[in-house]
């Protein structure tokens, strides 16, 4: 109870302070029942539910535009690829009923599934293959995965079957192919009435209300076992909260520990991790934060255990750079232990850089996350004591899009970065210099070098080293300051069944039944 006292004096505190204005793959699946034991679903249900987001989706919906984690969360249940990933982060066969990957690993072949439909009726056909793999290659969305489409040297269809082969092996190709969803080619309309061929299909949204999907009744596989899901959209945390906590939805996701605690309406509560990088992303092309001794001083100046035990009573995983656990053999988990707190040497770099005094700054967090809020508010107050002022300012997720992200107008900002496939390029290749996913305005020629040479190495063991040397020249560089990878709490309707945490940031609806 100290530690959540600790935390409310922080928040309130900084909300008097006047400057308040404002995404899994799981390690641990256990569940808890908060402690009552209403049935959230009131004992009947029409084979629907309901679930609480805390985002609108983006403005338009065409997989190749969108930009938001949270709206890739919930699309990944109405578009596919030739291959998707599951639940253990192998990628199985989705619109391709077939993979065969030559013995040289350059050429991949994929047959095409036969009778795939689209939502709006019509059969999916290898033109809609090839017009979606081109229009993917002509977009800037998904950098690292027009990287790897541009490594295509030959393309043949024979039949069902599509061939690429590849100037060069590259264990990250079937990652990619999985982040190229399957279009209808004629079709002009996926901004505002998306369609694909996944499990749900669109229905309809009202704009910051709510968003339907229904079953695909066509779908080629076992199909979802839900009729309906009616995404509802709360922009404020408290709102969502006390409509959870009444029991008027079935399942929300990425709750704080704090408001684990105070459910107190029979849910189960599954425990996973988000899969997002979390730091105070700190703009590099603006003075103090140009400095690279500033940025190692807010390294050392911050206690990233004593924030996981005040927000979250210790759960989350502690990171040193842009990868997360879920990673396997990329992630290196000894750079958490770069940046040891203490206070006295964060002072020193400081006073070296040119700052004895400190210095003040704003750091901006979109308002409907509350797990990023929660850490902004400690690590406000742990960097007041080596005298840095950070001037929280809360603003809406639309606001943030285009202020932040889009403007670059900002000095620091507390967020989380997912990876839209899994390959390390996802986490990694928003750091080159010239990057237009590069917020932050890092620049380092070492990087950029070392990046690059990985993206050619063919050797799998080398390939690796040199993906760890990016994050570690992160790291020395201080580039941001990196934080945790958020623990995802999930409350569920006792009665709703199947809830299955990915090593990416997606909640497959099509797995929930009831029981």
């Amino acid at each position: 109870m100290m530690k959540k006292r600790i935390l409310a004096v922080f928040l309130a505190a900084a909300a008097l302070a006047g400057s308040l204005c404002a995404c899994g793959g799981a390690t641990n699946q256990a569940g808890a029942s908060s402690d009552e034991t209403t049935d959230s679903s009131g004992g009947s249900h029409a084979n629907e539910i309901t679930v609480g987001i805390s985002q609108d989706l983006d403005n338009s919906l065409d997989p190749f535009v969108t930009n938001a984690a949270g709206t890739r969360e919930v699309m990944f249940n109405v578009f596919e690829g030739l291959v998707k990933p599951d639940s253990q982060g192998n990628f199985v066969p989705a619109v391709a009923s077939a993979v065969d990957v030559s013995g040289d690993g350059l050429t991949y072949s994929f047959t095409l599934r036969e009778g795939v439909v689209f939502h709006n009726g019509s059969t999916c056909t290898m033109d809609d293959v090839l017009y979606s793999f081109e229009t993917c290659a002509a977009t800037s969305v998904y950098s690292n995965v027009v990287a790897a489409l541009s490594a295509i040297v030959e393309r043949n269809v024979e039949g069902n079957v599509l061939s690429f082969t590849l100037v060069e092996p590259n264990s990250d190709f079937l990652s990619a192919v999985s982040s190229v969803y399957i279009l209808p080619k004629d079709y002009a309309d996926q901004a505002t009435q998306p369609v694909g061929t996944g499990p749900f299909k669109y229905v309809s949204r009202s704009v910051q209300e709510n968003f339907i999907l229904e079953k695909h009744e066509a779908y080629y596989g076992e199909g979802a076992k839900l009729d309906k899901v009616t995404y509802k959209i709360y922009e404020d945390s408290t709102a969502l909260f006390n409509a959870l906590d009444s029991g008027s939805l079935d399942l929300v996701a990425h709750l704080t520990m704090d408001q684990v605690n105070n459910l107190s309406n029979g849910y189960q509560v599954l425990e996973g991790t988000m899969n997002l990088v979390q730091a105070i992303y700190l703009n590099n092309a603006v003075a103090p934060f140009d400095n690279e001794l500033v940025r190692q001083a807010m390294c050392y100046a911050v206690d990233v255990d004593a924030m996981l035990n005040l927000t979250a009573d210790g759960h989350g995983t502690r990171l040193g750079s842009s990868m997360y656990p879920a990673f396997g053999k990329y992630f290196d988990e000894t750079l958490a232990e770069a940046y040891p707190h203490d206070a006295e040497k964060a002072k020193a770099l400081l006073a070296q850089a040119g700052y004895p005094d400190g210095f003040r700054f704003t750091i901006k967090v979109p308002s409907n996350y509350q797990p990023h809020v929660d850490t902004a508010v400690v690590l406000a107050e742990q960097l007041k004591q080596v005298g840095i002022t950070a001037e929280i300012q809360l603003i809406d997720w639309n606001t943030w899009l285009e202020d932040v992200y889009g403007n670059r107008n900002f000095e620091g900002t507390v967020v989380g970065f997912d990876a839209s496939v899994l390959s390390p390029t996802a986490l990694l290749a928003r750091w080159v210099s010239d990057s237009s996913k590069n917020m932050i305005g890092f620049r380092d020629e070492e990087y950029d070098e070392v990046y690059a040479q990985a993206l050619v190495t063919v050797d799998d063991a080398e390939q690796t080293a040199l993906f760890k040397r990016c994050l570690e020249i992160l790291s020395e560089k201080a580039a941001n300051v990196y934080t945790q990878d958020l623990a995802d709490f999930v409350a569920v309707s006792p009665e709703l069944k199947g809830f299955e945490f990915y090593p990416l940031y997606v909640i497959d609806m099509s797995k929930l039944y009831f029981e």
